[in-house]
């Protein structure tokens, strides 16, 4: 077996195949694939999931009831948080570190000297994989976008999804809501069942408007199902049926909606109420409202709340804002938060729904992401910008000592960004996070 760090020259190597960290595009992937033998072609029932917000709490959802239904499932996800081994989840395991060195290997034989981006080479490899490794069922996200994104390349799911579509990633998808939707549309097929989640209108029609061009048979939030929170359950909704599932165990209102999709989906796919009901209770997804119970941060924090999560923009900003709102209802204490955020991130936009929440920010920057951190002086600016008082930092652990300067036992959120997370949880792993460009 190789060391735990092995894996880090040969992601470094993989980075540099193609001159820019992203390159939306099919061409390269299919002819990699092609050459591979096209593993796509020979995987089992595929979920495809796209969207802005939730989309990976929509999959772990399916794959908690997935494996509560005693199916073997292969999950795909991205980016990682501590190892990249977590984004390739195979029949319930994380990819060991030989497994995948060597499908990468056979990845960059097959590719030779052609150029192709990081995303693109890693996820043929996942491909490979998954057709390799007997399972039931494969969950796979979408990177960015989906019409061009690298898994899109799929003949015909079994069920796609697209969680709610709202502003990131502007550099590649744009800054118009609808165009954004059209590309997430992008991995619609068919005659394949599409669960659509809660979108703003212009979203809605675009999505609404490709899919019954190709023909895809669509079930919209509010319309075909819907779901909701009522005395401590998830009630969902079809037509002719009404479960009453237990609340799911991620925190935040804002999984209601994610496990209200993913529900819609499970459905679709022909899983059972009792099985949907196993799945929402087990499910775990780390850095998602995640509380730290352990580790170098929380002894730092002393008495103090500590909580986790890699939401980065706007709308992740406001149900995060809710989430912390909720907590102080149940259980008031000062909130504090200490933020980092990639450089192309609106750090006002996401920070603006904490004005009047939160006492202070302290940002700090991180070192991995595509192309490191915001400096912590301009996103104090932004927080100020938006309404609240700010103080730059030199590091995470001087954040936590200004945190609790004032007030000895606040409720801290860490936020703004996966990559800080990532940092984070591997502090309190003991581990350095692996460093990708994507």
């Amino acid at each position: 077996m190789p060391a735990p760090d092995a894996l880090q020259p040969v992601l470094d190597r993989l980075a540099a195949l193609h001159p820019k960290k992203i390159d939306l595009s099919l061409g390269r992937m299919t002819a990699l694939l092609d050459k591979l033998g096209n593993p796509q072609d020979r995987l089992p029932p595929v979920i495809h999931v796209a969207g802005t917000n939730g989309k990976g709490s929509a999959c772990a959802y399916l794959r908690a009831i997935a494996e509560a239904s005693g199916e073997r499932a292969h999950l795909y996800t991205s980016p990682h948080l501590v190892r990249f081994n977590e984004r390739i989840v195979l029949a319930g395991e994380a990819v060991d570190d030989a497994r995948l060195k060597d499908a990468f290997d056979r990845c960059e034989a097959a590719n030779g000297n052609e150029p192709i981006t990081f995303f693109e080479i890693t996820t043929a490899a996942a491909f490979l994989l998954f057709a390799e490794s007997p399972a039931d069922r494969l969950i796979l996200e979408v990177g960015l976008g989906g019409r061009l994104d690298a898994t899109n390349v799929l003949p015909k799911p079994q069920v796609t999804a697209i969680t709610p579509v709202s502003l990131d990633h502007a550099e590649f998808l744009g800054s118009d809501i609808a165009g954004i939707a059209g590309e997430k549309a992008g991995i619609l097929k068919k005659g394949v069942p599409a669960i659509i989640g809660p979108q703003r209108p212009e979203a809605e029609g675009r999505i609404a408007a490709i899919g019954n061009a190709i023909g895809a048979p669509l079930q919209h939030w509010g319309r075909d199902y819907r779901a909701w929170s009522e005395q401590g359950r998830l009630v969902f909704e079809e037509e002719n049926l009404l479960w009453d599932l237990p609340r799911p165990a991620l925190v935040g209102e804002h999984q209601i909606i994610n496990a209200g999709i993913a529900v819609a989906v499970a459905r679709a796919a022909g899983y059972e109420e009792d099985v949907v009901r196993k799945g929402l209770k087990s499910v775990t997804w780390p850095a998602r409202l995640q509380r730290l119970s352990e580790g170098p941060v929380v002894e730092a924090a002393g008495d103090a709340e500590i909580w986790l999560d890699g939401g980065h923009n706007e709308a992740a900003g406001q149900a995060l804002a809710r989430a912390m709102a909720d907590l102080e209802a149940r259980a008031p204490r000062p909130l504090m938060l200490i933020c980092a955020m990639s450089p192309n991130k609106d750090g006002t936009a996401f920070l603006s729904h904490f004005a009047g929440l939160a006492r202070r920010v302290q940002t700090i920057g991180f070192d991995g992401g595509r192309g490191g951190s915001l400096k912590p002086e301009d996103l104090a600016a932004a927080a100020r910008k938006a309404g609240l008082v700010a103080e730059a930092n030199a590091d995470l652990f001087s954040a936590i000592a200004d945190a609790i300067r004032d007030e000895p036992v606040p409720r801290i959120l860490i936020c703004g960004s996966l990559y800080l997370a990532g940092e984070v949880l591997g502090l309190t792993q003991g581990v350095t996070p692996h460093s990708t460009s994507g």
